[in-house]
């Protein structure tokens, strides 16, 4: 495929996939604080408020769009548009998975892979402070420049360790490409222990999560917004869709330090163990517990209407839990005709398996490999007529 149109399609799921998250995620927070204090939360919109999002959307579009007459007018609507390009553009090299085949063309989770994808998102978070900064003080209101200058200041304050943290995976793994770093994390150190830079490094992965709230303006580093003080920072001038793009930049920057942390520290998508383990088995076992959870909190509701909606969400878990654990079943078998292992062994019924099939096995059979064939993407790999269980 064309690598242009190939481009386009991955920037375009990603963008999609990317803004859905960033309206959730707040529908999430508003959730979980709302039952921490014993409240409903958002719950008139759909069930559970799951159209809550949504709703928001179609009010800040429709909303008046206000522009103050003191305000520095280019500065002022260029603050919002930069904050929220720069908070998109780090998520375009951050690798989501490994390679995968799809419709006969293979390709990566990422929209690209820099050799310097460390330095460019340092450079990108650094370039970022400047559309706060400019929010700030092209409102031309005290508010806004107080908030504007504490939050640059904590960005900037914050970047010098975030960086030095940055350094010990990057000595570890001796690159800046970000699937690089998750590639070098793979294996185990004595068959059990993930070879992940937080066993190598764990003071800089402590100061680096530290240093990711202050960035991200989180409790307990949220004194840039302090309402209680300023109103509501940086941006208090702001309405309608503007203000928009500044909530969007800031989830969205919540989105590139958690995967940064994954990334640098938490191996990726490396296993925690080794698949002979079971770790394949892990994405069934969290969707089956989370539909167990639904399930019981359904049938003892705190509120009238989770009687309806949790059971529904218990049976959508348990099918995604079924699909992972089949996908789990069929990547576990392999053909074997004595020829050495290859990419497409889960995929051509003449491509062979890492060893013969030893006694009174034929080329028709199939043999259980357990990590061999993990990796490999949409295998239907097993026979029902006959299979053969090796070690």
């Amino acid at each position: 495929m064309n690598f242009f149109l190939l481009s386009i399609i991955k920037a375009a799921v990603l963008a999609a996939v990317l803004l859905t998250t960033l309206a959730y995620l707040q529908w999430v927070e508003r959730k979980v604080i709302a039952h921490i204090q014993v409240r409903l939360g958002p719950s008139r919109v759909g069930p559970h408020g799951l159209m809550q999002p949504l709703a928001d959307v179609i009010k800040l579009i429709t909303k008046e769009d206000l522009i103050p007459p003191h305000v520095n007018k280019i500065l002022y609507l260029f603050a919002p548009f930069f904050a929220i390009v720069m908070a998109l553009l780090s998520v375009s090299v951050i690798p989501f998975g490994s390679t995968f085949t799809i419709f006969g063309v293979t390709t990566s989770m990422q929209m690209t892979d820099l050799n310097i994808g460390v330095l460019f998102i340092l450079a990108i978070s650094s370039v970022s402070v400047y559309g706060i900064a400019l929010a700030g003080w092209a409102s031309n209101n005290k508010y806004a420049l107080l908030g504007g200058l504490r939050s640059s200041a904590q960005m900037i304050s914050y970047e010098l360790p975030m960086s030095m943290a940055i350094a010990a995976p990057l000595l570890v793994c001796n690159t800046l490409s970000l699937a690089g770093l998750v590639q070098a994390q793979s294996g185990f150190y004595f068959g059990a222990v993930p070879k992940w830079n937080i066993v190598a490094a764990p003071i800089a992965f402590v100061i680096f999560v530290i240093a990711g709230f202050a960035e991200t303006n989180r409790i307990p580093f949220d004194l840039p917004e302090a309402e209680n003080e300023l109103v509501a920072g940086f941006h208090t001038e702001y309405s309608s869709m503007k203000f928009a793009a500044f909530f969007m930049a800031e989830y969205a920057n919540m989105i590139t330090i958690t995967s940064m942390t994954t990334v640098l520290f938490l191996g990726g998508w490396q296993p925690l163990f080794p698949v002979a383990w079971g770790s394949n088995f892990v994405p069934a076992l969290i969707f089956a517990l989370t539909g167990a959870v639904s399930l019981y909190h359904g049938l003892h509701p705190a509120r009238r209407k989770d009687r309806f909606t949790l059971p529904v969400f218990a049976v959508i878990f348990f099918g995604l839990a079924a699909l992972f654990l089949i996908r789990c079943c069929k990547r576990r078998y392999c053909r074997c005709s004595g020829l050495p292992l290859k990419p497409a062994s889960c995929f051509s019924p003449s491509s062979g398996c890492e060893a013969p099939c030893p006694g009174s096995a034929t080329t028709s059979s199939w043999r259980l490999r357990g990590s061999s064939c993990s990796h490999w993407r949409f295998s239907i790999c097993w026979s029902p007529a006959s299979w053969w269980p090796g070690k």
